[in-house]
């Protein structure tokens, strides 16, 4: 349970938690096995649960492809752009650069 201290008094939080009854069902079990109160088994796993930092899944690394050369320097911004518009006509109008 949480408390307060305030000079000799210790003041305790109670609150409703709204828990399933097969979860309520185990919990008892798991207290009574353990000789302790619901209220002690809660507090214990609340704390545990909250003191554990949640585990990161390993990323997949990403895939990568082997396409070949390059068609077009893309550090060449005239001729990126030019394959671009072409590709753009072509698909538009049906033109083919040059023709």
């Amino acid at each position: 349970m949480t408390y307060f201290r305030t000079g000799c008094m210790v003041f305790h939080m109670r609150t409703t938690l709204i828990i399933p009854d097969t979860v309520f069902r185990n919990l008892k079990r798991f207290a009574a096995k353990r000789g302790a109160s619901i209220s002690e088994v809660v507090t214990e796993m609340v704390r545990k649960g909250l003191a554990e930092r949640p585990k990161r899944a390993a990323l997949p690394p990403l895939p990568s492809f082997n396409m070949g050369r390059p068609l077009v320097d893309v550090a060449d911004r005239d001729a990126l752009y030019d394959v671009l518009e072409a590709e753009r006509d072509a698909r538009l109008y049906g033109v083919k650069k040059g023709g």
